[in-house]
């Protein structure tokens, strides 16, 4: 009796903890509907959000840059400049955020330089064959087409269309059409475009490779240069539904009242098989690379062989750094597992599954999907007209006496068994490259549903370069690739150099750090104090003057925009901030005495100095960097202390007979 109890006691508390169980889904499956999923920021581990202020060795400032200020103003004359009016200019613009943002800058500067009247330019990426709002024209999509056009009135004039009789002589006649590389110089627009823009009066420039003037302009000139940074830190400002979503998400990642970090990977897949990184992958991101790379090669945009040793090309600096060796980086600056981690970039190659491992050092990782609901990011798409809906069909049926003529043409017997009817495809098995990969050599051409999410990718780099902009700290996972297109690392390390010269905004030497991944590979995730001072040693001198000087130089030949200094700066200090034994003859002709900010600014900088508030003792910050540093070490010598039990053991399994 006592038994039949028992068992019907557990039979009801089974049962009770099902329904339990089954309410909770329930719960949590309808909390979960909907367009804004709760998410929360992780804060238990292993300290909680905000419980420290902010160390300067990781948050900044960095002091030997903080005598540096923007100033773009103009300081003289444009040079070289015809008198009159000479036409319009219209541009159709191609590729990527990146490369939008630095052609447009480079077209004003065109302008300006033949005194022409700019056109607000097109961009291919969204326009209304692209299937984007009808509330927006190609321009707007991203930009405020007002605030371009005033603030750039005193230098260009930029209307918003031809005028009516251009319109119908456009649609008459071929106007004449020219192609620039980014490494054109202005004698090519002053002595080959120039006689035929002032006979046409309208005259249409394409640009694809990402910009349509070189990066480095003669001393002269540096006033275009002052234009190029008017356009693209004043005067290109996304247009006010992108930049009041940005600035909400901003304030959400400052919620707990901590800074926080902002990481682009850089794993786009066109770079990747320009450079050969295709081994870094696995299975058939590997293969997507490698089909990419065999178009460049049939494109002659790369003279190179097709298969080549990634890992070679890697230990060069010509791959990126890879999510987790960035987060094993950070954890070696000193930030703690619990930092906040903006990942930026619409398109990261490898997807999810690439980021795993920076994940589980860093729980804190978010992007702008985390941050806003569906209707916030749908808002700033706007209403879109549906697309028809791309079904697939099944294979006809065939006719019995059909199937009797193809067994009899099949060939010699033994004949094989005829194929199983086909199964049905579904609607995601079509979607995406896994739809064409497996089948087919021969990727197929944009669906209507692919075009429109590159304009929508637009918008979310529009998003991550604000937020990235305004990030506490800036890690570019690659930056400057050496493909020679402007990329969205450097044009976001470029706009924070300029804006805040003395914010934390990493440069890192992938060849350097390569070498010491390599030298650390076997204890990566423990790995010995030297090593992880080592990596410090180079990202603090990354911050400060040696980074600055070597971004200079590596940097600014390719774009000008990732690297704006000397000619969009000015300095407080009497002395030079970088030191003449530092620089490259190359660069001491660009940083020359005369740069110092004037009287006005001076003043008015050290007043906003002297009326800032002041934080807490610097003791008592250095006392946290050294509580920070003990832990550190106190950390590294446990893993030393089992490192070394575990090579013993290593040691006595090998001098084992019985193995």
């Amino acid at each position: 009796m006592l038994h039949k109890s028992n068992i019907k006691l557990a039979a009801l508390v089974g049962i009770t903890l099902s329904v339990f169980s089954l309410l909770v889904h329930l719960f949590v499956a309808n909390y979960s509907v909907g367009g804004f999923i709760q998410y929360k920021l992780q804060d238990d581990y292993p300290y909680s959000l905000g419980h420290k202020s902010r160390p300067r060795r990781l948050w900044g400032p960095v002091t030997s840059l903080q005598v540096l200020h923007p100033y773009a103003k103009p300081r003289s004359p444009y040079p070289s400049v015809p008198i009159q009016q000479n036409g319009f200019i219209y541009a159709k613009i191609f590729g990527g955020f990146e490369k939008i943002r630095s052609s447009i800058c480079d077209l004003v500067a065109i302008a300006r330089l033949l005194n022409a009247t700019l056109i607000l330019p097109e961009i291919q990426q969204s326009v209304r064959s692209k299937g984007i709002s009808p509330r927006f024209k190609s321009f707007s999509y991203l930009y405020d087409e007002e605030q371009f056009i005033s603030a750039l009135s005193e230098d260009v004039v930029i209307v918003k269309s031809l005028p009516s009789d251009l319109k119908e002589a456009r649609k008459r006649t071929k106007f004449p059409t020219i192609s620039p590389k980014p490494s054109t110089s202005p004698n090519f627009y002053i002595r080959d475009v120039l006689p035929k823009f002032k006979k046409s009066k309208v005259i249409r420039i394409i640009i694809s490779d990402g910009g349509c003037l070189q990066a480095i302009l003669p001393s002269s000139m540096d006033e275009y240069q002052r234009l190029r940074c008017r356009v693209a830190f004043h005067a290109l400002q996304f247009r006010s539904e992108i930049r009041a979503l940005g600035s909400k998400m901003v304030e959400r990642l400052r919620a707990t009242g901590s800074p926080y970090l902002s990481y682009h990977a850089g794993l786009m897949r066109d770079v990747l098989a320009f450079h050969g990184c295709a081994e870094l992958f696995q299975d058939v991101h590997t293969e997507l690379i490698q089909y990419t790379r065999k178009q460049l090669i049939n494109q002659e945009v790369i003279a190179d062989d097709l298969v080549v040793d990634s890992f070679s090309r890697k230990r060069n600096g010509s791959c990126p750094l890879m999510p987790e060796e960035v987060g094993l980086i950070l954890r070696a600056m000193g930030y703690p597992a619990n930092t906040i981690i903006y990942m930026a970039g619409s398109e990261t190659f490898g997807g999810q599954r690439i980021l795993v491992p920076l994940r589980a050092m860093y729980m804190n990782l978010v992007d702008h999907t985390f941050l806003c609901s569906k209707k916030e990011l749908s808002s700033l798409i706007g209403p879109e007209y549906p697309l028809p809906l791309n079904i697939p069909q099944p294979p006809p049926v065939k006719s019995e006496k059909q199937l009797i003529d193809e067994w009899k043409k099949a060939g010699p017997r033994p004949r094989p068994l005829p194929p199983p009817p086909a199964r049905p495809f579904y609607q995601h098995e079509k979607e995406g490259w896994y739809g064409w990969v497996a089948e087919t050599d021969r990727e197929p051409d944009p669906s209507p549903m692919d075009l429109r999410n590159q304009a929508h990718r637009l918008i979310w780099d529009a998003l991550d370069y604000y937020v990235s902009v305004e990030a506490d700290a800036f890690f570019p996972g690659f930056n400057n690739d050496g493909s020679g297109w402007p990329d969205f690392s450097s044009l976001v390390m470029g706009h924070r150099v300029y804006q805040t010269t003395s914010g934390v905004t990493y440069r890192p030497n992938r060849q350097k750090l390569a070498e010491l991944f390599s030298s650390g590979l076997d204890n990566l995730y423990h790995p010995p104090q030297n090593w992880t001072k080592l990596v410090r040693d180079h990202l603090n001198r990354s911050l400060g003057v040696e980074g600055f000087i070597a971004e200079a130089e590596s940097s600014k030949p390719v774009s000008f925009l990732s690297h704006p200094f000397p000619e969009c700066s000015c300095r407080t200090s009497k002395s030079s901030v970088i030191p003449d034994h530092a620089m490259s003859s190359s660069l001491k002709s660009q940083y020359r005495s005369d740069d110092e900010c004037p009287e006005w600014m001076a003043r008015g900088l050290a007043m906003a100095f002297s009326n800032a508030p002041t934080t807490k003792d610097e003791d008592v910050e250095e006392g946290e960097l050294q509580e920070d540093d003990e832990a550190v070490r106190q950390a590294e010598s446990d893993s030393g202390n089992r490192n070394d039990v575990s090579r013993s053991l290593e040691q006595d399994e090998e001098m084992d007979p019985d193995d």
